[in-house]
């Protein structure tokens, strides 16, 4: 929902960085060093180490938001490492609930773990076709001047939204089960408002 204001923000702040001391990394580097992290951060969350798993998370994130200003700012942008980038970060999205899920190890857990992983897959084809058939219309992320590599309609619950509520699994892991429905529910009516923009635009 606030993806897109958040962007150059981002950039600006991890500027520094870039131009800096880690002007040398590679950005598929990034990616992948974050993809261990995140997924660290999922076996964390399935013993029980919450504190960890928080941190593994956060760390995770920033080094998500880094690959790609990385990629920019050092004109190192490919095809495949945005490709890399979806693919891992889908990774550590499923992961990190899969472990929560296996920590508090209850049938309703289970549950709220199954109802979730499907609203994310069902938000998955609500928003990858559309940047596909943005790119194949000329009005993709180039196109629109984004800071991103594909762009997408936009919705409830987008990358930002995420860190918020992943972040409350790994606070309030007693809780998982309404935390897990709730943003079940809400992916399900982000996909509903891609599902309206293409009635409204295709």
């Amino acid at each position: 929902m606030i993806d897109k204001a958040l962007r150059e923000p981002k950039e600006s702040l991890l500027g520094p960085l870039v131009r800096g001391p880690l002007r040398r990394i590679h950005p598929t580097s990034v990616t992948v060093v974050a993809a261990i992290v995140g997924v660290a951060a999922a076996v964390a969350a399935w013993q029980g180490l919450y504190v960890a798993a928080l941190i593994l998370w956060a760390v995770n994130r920033i080094l998500d938001g880094l690959d790609g200003t990385l990629a920019r700012l050092t004109d190192q942008q490919s095809d495949l490492g945005a490709y890399l980038d979806i693919l891992l970060d889908h990774l550590v999205y499923a992961a990190i609930p899969i472990g929560l899920a296996l920590a508090v190890n209850t049938p309703a857990g289970y549950l709220a773990l199954a109802a979730l992983l499907a609203s994310f897959y069902l938000n998955g084809a609500s928003w990858m076709y559309l940047a596909a058939l943005l790119e194949k219309r000329q009005a993709g992320a180039r196109k629109q001047g984004e800071l991103t590599t594909v762009t997408m309609p936009g919705g409830l619950i987008e990358g930002a939204e995420t860190v918020v509520c992943y972040t409350l699994f790994l606070l309030m892991p007693g809780a998982l089960v309404p935390l897990f429905s709730l943003m079940a529910v809400l992916v399900v009516i982000t996909a509903g408002q891609r599902l309206i923009w293409a009635l409204r635009n295709l």
